[in-house]
């Protein structure tokens, strides 16, 4: 089944691959590079649609915006002396 793949969505994109359901629940399996690949949690790591993937990537997008500027101000407000 084809699956969009979000878990590196920061850093490598939206990944759209070609994925079989494994024997625990929400886990797929893809075997596409010569090797297998297991992603967890189906609406977190992987999903169905392109457009959930999309709103998950958007989310993931915006928290790590939050952590970064949480760094910032934290930063700025550190002195020394």
């Amino acid at each position: 089944m084809k699956v969009w793949i979000t878990k590196y969505a920061l850093t490598k994109g939206i990944l759209e691959i070609e994925a079989e359901l494994c024997d625990s629940p929400g886990m797929i399996k893809d075997q596409n590079k010569g090797w297998n690949s297991y992603y967890h949690g189906e609406g977190k790591d992987w999903h169905k649609s392109k457009e959930a993937a999309i709103e998950r990537a958007e989310y993931m997008r915006q928290n790590k915006l939050k952590s970064i500027r949480s760094k910032i101000n934290k930063l700025q407000k550190l002195t020394f002396s």
